[in-house]
């Protein structure tokens, strides 16, 4: 497996493309703004390789930047490994970047207030991370650690994760006070939310699935005055309890839609059949298609 990996192609025109470049350079601004004014003055940690790194730094007074470049080490190689040569190289400039920027700028604190530190110091510490995962890298590891652990020992990502993030709040609390640990898991989550809207987008797409008695109507509606594509599929509908052995053949119809069209569907569609049977779930990532049309315009 590891003589096939280091045969892959490294794709050099999209490693140095500009928007790539550029989103890993904000992304470390933000991330150096997060850590320098908001975060380690006032000792409050974010979860994975960045709060561990500056839980090591309070309590050994050494320079984060070597913490976060020496952490991240193992994580560009396991990228290697797993992923292949572009993310890993992505990874070890965007480590680079942040370290150099950590040791090359002074920014003074922004606040002395606990719940702004918290709030926008886990806004931008998470706008960094999501940026410079937008451009095919990372500089916190613990996602692709995570992947590794979860493959080799059988835990899942969210449950190592949960582990790791919780151990580093629970090292803090003990060490720094009980109000620094909440401030800290305030901060996490700030971050966690802020980078899964920069990677996923504000514009989050939802599967939105309809049975009706007017099937055509609708259908009809979603492709036409929706512009939407749609899907169907044969099922029944009936098995009632009181009522198990009714059943009448029907049409499910499964459409995709942003989160700020579902109101105006869900609208339209109860207009053509007020007994419309409607679920709505999240979709993480959709590719091509007419939805993905509009996203690019």
């Amino acid at each position: 497996m590891h003589g096939h990996i280091a045969e892959q192609h490294v794709d050099w025109k999209k490693i140095a493309s500009p928007k790539e470049l550029l989103l890993t350079i904000a992304g470390v601004v933000f991330a150096s703004l997060a850590l320098k004014g908001f975060m380690i003055p006032n000792r409050f940690l974010d979860g994975g390789i960045t709060g561990l790194s500056i839980l090591l730094h309070e309590l050994t007074h050494v320079d984060i930047a070597a913490f976060l470049f020496f952490l991240n080490l193992p994580f560009v190689y396991i990228g290697y490994r797993k992923i292949g040569k572009t993310f890993a190289i992505q990874t070890l400039v965007a480590v680079l970047l942040l370290v150099l920027a950590l040791r090359l700028f002074d920014i003074e604190p922004v606040t002395n207030d606990k719940v702004l530190i918290a709030v926008f110091g886990g806004f931008f510490i998470g706008l960094g991370i999501g940026l410079v995962i937008k451009a095919g890298g990372v500089i916190d590891g613990m996602e692709v650690l995570a992947d590794y652990t979860n493959q080799k020992y059988g835990f899942s990502t969210s449950e190592w994760v949960m582990l790791f993030n919780s151990a580093i709040i629970l090292t803090a609390a003990m060490n720094f006070g009980l109000e620094t640990g909440m401030y800290s898991l305030l901060t996490y989550f700030t971050a966690i939310r802020t980078a899964d809207y920069v990677v996923d987008g504000f514009e989050e797409y939802t599967a939105l699935t309809i049975i009706s008695s007017r099937e055509e109507a609708i259908k009809e509606m979603i492709v036409k005055d929706f512009n939407k594509a749609i899907s169907v599929y044969r099922g029944e509908r009936g098995f009632l309890p009181g009522a198990y052995e009714v059943s009448h053949d029907c049409q499910i119809i499964v459409t995709i839609v942003t989160r700020l069209e579902i109101h105006r569907m869900r609208k339209a569609i109860l207009e053509i059949d007020p007994a419309a049977f409607l679920y709505i779930t999240g979709v993480k990532e959709v590719s091509g298609g007419v939805v993905k049309k509009k996203v690019l315009r």
